[in-house]
């Protein structure tokens, strides 16, 4: 019998999949079995950890709020600040409202200051 050669798909698809763990380092980057499964396990993290980033981020973005709403002129809750953005329908995230406290700490406490003045005290104090 004569020799068939094979194709050439299996080599292009191992090639692939070398090429994405080219920087990775000893067998992870040589051998084929241990760069696919290595391929997974990087994608696996890759997927969970965007979900931890962004939860992370808002961890940090409250944090931040929270610190610069309690720190100076104005003594604020941060929870009562977001109920209170929500009553008045204004659409400020929480990425924003976190880069006006670290760049512009002013307008934060001018749009604190005026949420506080049109919010009904009633409900924060107890009196009816």
């Amino acid at each position: 019998m004569t020799r068939i050669k094979r194709g050439y798909i299996a080599r292009r698809r191992r090639t692939k999949i070398r090429l994405f763990a080219s920087s990775f380092r000893g067998s992870h980057s040589r051998l084929t079995r241990t760069i696919t499964q290595q391929k997974i396990r990087a994608l696996v993290s890759a997927h969970r950890d965007r979900d931890k980033q962004k939860r992370n981020f808002r961890r940090l973005w409250i944090t931040r709020i929270n610190a610069v709403i309690r720190e100076g002129r104005v003594f604020y809750s941060y929870s009562k600040l977001i109920h209170d953005l929500y009553k008045k329908q204004l659409l400020l995230n929480r990425k924003i409202l976190a880069q006006m406290a670290i760049s512009n700490r002013n307008c934060l406490y001018m749009i604190s200051s005026e949420i506080r003045k049109k919010v009904d005290w009633k409900e924060y104090t107890g009196i009816i």
